[in-house]
């Protein structure tokens, strides 16, 4: 099926380039190769990364992997203006040039405006980050420009209010968050559709979170005949205006089971729709913590405390009653980094958690239960 706002894209399913596979603490250029290879041969074409992802390898990566090896007019390539990378108007233009040389490429296919939310979006104004991206659209160095939010619908609202020259945006969704007031993700998709946006999908699996299900959700989809990931990613993608679907794929293995039936993507039927309310339901009355472990937060911890894998094992005992967890968080997750109790309550991650979590009180919580006997 052609895509209604941009013909040149294949299908609903995109290649994001955030949690690519790893050898040794560097990206596995072989293994990631044989993933674009794989792609490629679905008929897909859509590759999505930015500046900072892999702590700035996730580029260079590309450009060994899939530029260097494949023809230009074989891909489709998205990269992003991230908030972190920039001071002034004047540092825009030689970061884009350094982009495009990291990707081996002389134009981008689309370049979003990073991450934004209210506090982001008063910096990308006062640095003409919009006005510059469009420049360089019109000098035919990229071909659309659009943007990747989190924060409130009436937030995107006013952003795209204010700049109408946006042909798309990316938003977070996936059946848990949809209806969650938290992530508004439902509003948001609506103020796209208000605005004759067309939608990128990213987090369709929460990072992870759909995919590592309890035992009894994970039957609930087996007696269908489906994967936890096949649910997540076809929900997602069952939106009218939504056009694609990233997944941040780790192996080799999963691009081949997610292009099994993303390649091309069905919307779920009746029952397959009851099945993925029946798990929501299940999850959130678990109220486990929201995170999709994109780390940004680890970033700019100053006491170097793992926070998304911290939470991943305060869930994880909470979810399956695993104790281990107490001597896994002692002997591993805080051997060489820091503690829950060693925050500073500076209040830097939250600053830069997508999710908006209250992530102090979580690892208040975390010391309190896994640090009692220190």
């Amino acid at each position: 099926m052609t895509n209604p706002f941009f013909p040149e894209i294949h299908g609903k399913f995109g290649f994001g380039c955030m949690r690519l596979p790893e050898l040794g603490g560097e990206i596995d250029l072989e293994h990631f190769s044989k993933m674009v290879d794989c792609f490629l041969e679905a008929g897909l074409n859509y590759f999505d990364t930015a500046h900072v992802y892999h702590g700035g390898k996730s580029e260079p990566a590309l450009k060994a992997a899939l530029t260097s090896r494949h023809p230009r007019e074989a891909y489709l390539l998205a990269d992003k203006l991230s908030g972190s990378t920039f001071e002034t108007e004047a540092d825009i233009r030689p970061l884009f040039a350094r982009q495009l040389e990291l990707l081996g490429v002389e134009y981008l296919d689309f370049y979003l405006m990073h991450a934004q939310n209210a506090r982001n979006f008063e910096k990308y104004k006062a640095c003409r980050a919009y006005e510059t991206a469009l420049a360089l659209k019109a000098e035919g160095k990229i071909r659309h420009v659009g943007l990747s939010f989190h924060d409130t619908a009436e937030v995107l609202d006013r952003i795209l209010t204010e700049y109408p020259q946006m042909e798309f945006v990316q938003i977070q969704f996936n059946y848990l968050d949809d209806g969650d007031p938290a992530v508004d993700s439902r509003r948001v998709y609506e103020t796209c559709v208000k605005h004759n946006k067309p939608v990128v999908v990213m987090e369709p699996i929460k990072g992870g979170t759909l995919v590592k299900l309890p035992e009894e959700d994970k039957a609930r989809y087996a007696e269908l005949g489906k994967s936890p990931a096949e649910m997540a990613l076809r929900y997602a993608a069952g939106f009218p205006q939504m056009i694609m679907v990233l997944s941040g794929m780790s192996d080799l293995d999963q691009v081949r089971e997610n292009v099994s039936f993303m390649a091309p993507a069905l919307p779920l039927n009746e029952a397959e729709l009851a099945a993925v309310e029946a798990v929501r339901d299940h999850l959130r009355s678990m109220k486990l913590i929201g995170c999709t472990g994109c780390r940004y937060c680890v970033d700019g911890c100053p006491m170097g405390i793992l926070i998304p894998d911290l939470f991943h094992s305060l869930d994880f005992r909470a979810e399956r009653h695993d104790w281990n967890q107490d001597r896994y968080y002692r002997t591993v997750l805080t051997k060489d980094h820091g503690k829950a109790s060693d925050c500073i309550q500076c209040g830097a991650c939250e600053m830069s958690c997508p999710q908006n979590l209250p992530i102090r009180d979580y690892l208040a919580q975390i010391a309190e239960r896994f640090e009692q006997n220190d």
